[in-house]
C-alpha cells in the first residue's frame, strides 16, 4: 500500500474545486510502451513481464489499457544494435537499450485479436519501409483489426538502422523529411487507388471488383517511383490514423501537414504546452487544414508515489547509465563520455533526434547539469505536479488541460513499467480521472478514428 502525503500547493487551480465540477467533456489518453522488457531499467522488480517476447506481457497489458478506457496503446520502435557507446554494441546489449526488441508491427497484429476497442499504433518510418510495402502492410493490419490501426510516421534517427538497409547514414533532417512528404504522398495515394465501393461482389454478372474504381498511381518523384495500385481489400479506414511526434520546426511542419494524433514532450509545463498547441494550429491553418482535425496529446511519466523529491531520490544510477545511452543513441553521441555533474556542452553538433537534443541544449544554457537534464528529458520535470497521490495527480494534470485548451495525455511506460508502476496508473489514477469526468467510460465509435474524434 502506498502511503499518502496530504494534497500540496498546485500551480494550476480553477476557482472551483474539480472535486464538485465534473468535466462536461472527456479527455483523451493513450498508453505509451515498447516491445522489449519492459521493466528492465525499473529501480525494483526489474524481471516483471518477462514474457514480453511472446506477446503475454502486451497481452495483458493491452486488455488493461482498454478497459480502463484508455484510447489506444502506442508503440515506439527502432531497428538497430547501438555503437555509440564505447564504438562496440556491448553496452547496447548488456543495458537493454536498442535490443532485444520485436518488430511492433506484427505485435498489434496479435493484439488486435486480444482486444475489441482499443487503437493500436506501430512505428513505421519512411525513411527505411519502401511505401508499397507499408501502405498494403497497414492496410492489412487495419482489416485484421476492425479498422483500429494508427501508423506512428518517423524519419528514423539512427545511422546504426540505415545500415541494416543498405544505406550508410541517414540523410540530414531536412532531406528527410522531404523524403517522407513525398512517402506520404505516394502512401495516401495508393489507399485511394480503389474508390468507394469497388468491391461490388456481384454473383450475377461474376465480377468481385468493379476494375473502373481501381487506379495506377504512376508516381514518379525524386524519392520513389511506384506504379500502383494497391493490391489489397480496401480496410474499414481506408488508411490508418496518422500519428506523429516530431518536436523540431521541420517536425512540426510535418505533423502540421499531415498528422491526426501529435504527441508532445511535456518538458516546460503549461507555457511550452500553449506554445506548442499554438504553433501547431497556425501550421496547420498555413496549409490550410482546420486545427479540429488534429488531436494534441502531452507525453509523460506520472508516478503514484508519496512525493515528487522522494521520487526523483529514488532514480538510481543503474537506472541512469541506460537512459544515457538510449537517448545517446538517438541523438548519435555517447553521453556517458560527458560528466554528468556539468551542463552538456552548448558547441555540439547531432544528426539524431532534433527536439530532444534542442531540450538538453535548453537546460545546459541555463546552467543545468546533465544528470538533471537527462533525468528531467526521460521522466519529467514535472512542471505539472504529474508525481504524487493519485487524487493530486489527476486534479494537476485537468487543471493543466483546462489552462492549456489542450486534447489529453499520453502515458510514457516503456523500460521502468513494473508491476507497481501499472498498478499505480491503472487502479489508482484511472479511477481518479474518472471520477472528475476526465477519461471515458465507453468507445461510441467502432474504428480507432470515430474513437478519437468523439469528443
Amino acid at each position: 500500500m502506498r502511503t499518502s502525503t496530504a494534497p500540496r500547493a498546485l500551480t494550476h487551480r480553477r476557482s472551483s474545486p474539480l472535486e464538485t465540477n465534473l468535466l462536461s467533456t472527456p479527455l483523451h489518453f493513450g498508453f505509451f510502451s515498447s516491445f522489449q522488457p519492459p521493466a528492465w531499467h525499473a529501480g525494483t522488480d526489474r524481471t516483471f513481464g518477462e514474457d514480453w517476447h511472446n506477446g503475454g506481457y502486451h497481452s495483458w497489458l493491452a486488455k488493461r489499457v482498454e478497459d480502463a478506457g484508455f484510447d489506444f496503446l502506442f508503440f515506439e520502435d527502432t531497428s538497430g544494435v547501438s555503437r555509440v557507446l564505447g564504438g562496440n554494441t556491448d553496452m547496447d546489449l548488456r543495458y537493454v537499450l536498442s535490443a532485444p526488441k520485436n518488430d511492433p508491427v506484427a505485435l498489434i497484429t496479435y493484439l488486435a485479436a486480444k482486444t475489441s476497442r482499443l487503437g493500436l499504433i506501430a512505428t513505421g518510418s519512411t525513411s527505411l519501409y519502401p511505401p508499397f510495402l507499408l501502405a498494403r502492410l497497414y492496410a492489412t493490419i487495419d482489416n485484421l483489426s476492425g479498422g483500429r490501426v494508427g501508423w506512428n510516421i518517423v524519419t528514423s534517427s539512427e545511422d546504426e538502422a540505415a545500415q541494416n538497409y543498405g544505406l550508410d547514414a541517414l540523410p540530414p533532417t531536412n532531406e528527410r523529411y522531404a523524403i517522407a512528404d513525398e512517402f506520404m504522398d505516394v502512401v495516401n495515394k495508393l489507399w485511394d487507388s480503389w474508390e468507394p465501393g469497388a468491391v461490388v461482389k456481384d454473383l450475377e454478372n461474376n465480377v468481385y471488383t468493379d476494375p473502373t474504381k481501381v487506379h495506377a498511381i504512376d508516381h514518379v518523384g525524386e524519392h520513389f517511383k511506384v506504379r500502383g495500385p494497391l493490391n489489397s481489400y480496401p480496410s474499414p479506414q481506408k488508411k490508418p490514423l496518422f500519428a506523429q511526434a516530431g518536436g523540431s520546426p521541420r517536425g512540426r511542419e510535418f505533423a502540421a501537414r499531415h498528422a491526426e494524433l501529435i504527441m508532445s514532450v511535456t518538458i516546460g509545463g503549461v507555457e511550452a504546452m500553449k506554445e506548442f498547441r499554438e504553433d501547431i494550429h497556425a501550421r496547420m491553418r498555413a496549409v490550410g487544414r482546420d486545427p479540429r482535425e488534429a488531436r494534441i496529446l502531452y507525453a509523460l511519466h506520472p508516478y503514484i508515489f508519496e512525493s515528487p523529491a522522494a521520487r526523483r531520490a529514488a532514480i538510481t544510477d543503474a537506472q541512469l547509465v541506460p537512459v544515457l545511452g538510449k537517448h545517446g543513441a538517438h541523438l548519435g553521441i555517447d553521453l556517458l563520455t560527458f560528466d554528468l555533474e556539468k551542463p552538456l556542452p552548448l558547441d555540439l553538433e547531432v544528426n539524431g533526434t532534433t527536439s530532444m537534443f534542442e531540450s538538453l541544449k535548453e537546460k545546459a544554457r541555463r546552467g543545468i547539469s546533465l544528470r538533471e537534464a537527462i533525468i528531467d528529458f526521460h521522466w519529467g520535470d514535472d512542471a505539472l505536479g504529474t508525481t504524487g497521490p493519485a487524487k493530486d495527480v489527476a486534479r494537476n494534470l485537468v487543471d493543466a488541460m483546462e489552462e492549456v485548451g489542450g486534447d489529453g495525455y499520453i502515458f510514457m511506460a516503456t523500460q521502468d513499467a513494473n508491476g507497481e508502476v501499472i498498478d499505480g496508473l491503472i487502479d489508482e489514477l484511472v479511477p481518479e480521472l474518472k471520477r472528475i469526468g476526465a477519461m471515458r467510460t465507453d468507445f461510441p465509435g467502432s474504428t480507432f478514428r470515430e474513437n478519437l474524434f468523439s469528443f
